[in-house]
């Protein structure tokens, strides 16, 4: 699957979470709250990956790391989206950059 499929996957998902948060609270997340949601998956994130480098002991803890890696790509994509951020340009242009950066400091 490409970029643009991955992301109107997340987007398709987020329009279903939406019916969701509107029948269950009146309104839609805010991206604030979108953001507040990022950094708890952020949090688990972090125990997973110590779990998988053996500091802390979760069980499951390569597929429940898989599953919080997407959790966290869903939410950067949504975000991105949300705030009109083209993501996917936005990473190629990064990407160059910071490459471009790399390389010059081993040339030195």
């Amino acid at each position: 699957m490409d970029f643009s499929n991955l992301e109107q996957s997340a987007l398709q998902l987020n329009a279903l979470y939406e019916k969701l948060e509107t029948k269950t609270y009146g309104r839609v997340w805010t991206t604030q709250e979108l953001a507040l949601g990022f950094m708890g998956d952020v949090g688990d994130l972090a125990k997973l990956v110590q779990a998988h480098a053996g500091v802390r002991n979760i069980d499951d803890c390569k597929a429940r790391l898989g599953h919080e890696l997407s959790d966290c790509l869903w939410s950067i994509m949504v975000l991105a989206n949300k705030c009109g951020i083209d993501l996917e340009a936005e990473f190629v242009r990064n990407t160059r950059e910071i490459a471009a950066h790399v390389s010059r400091e081993l040339e030195r």
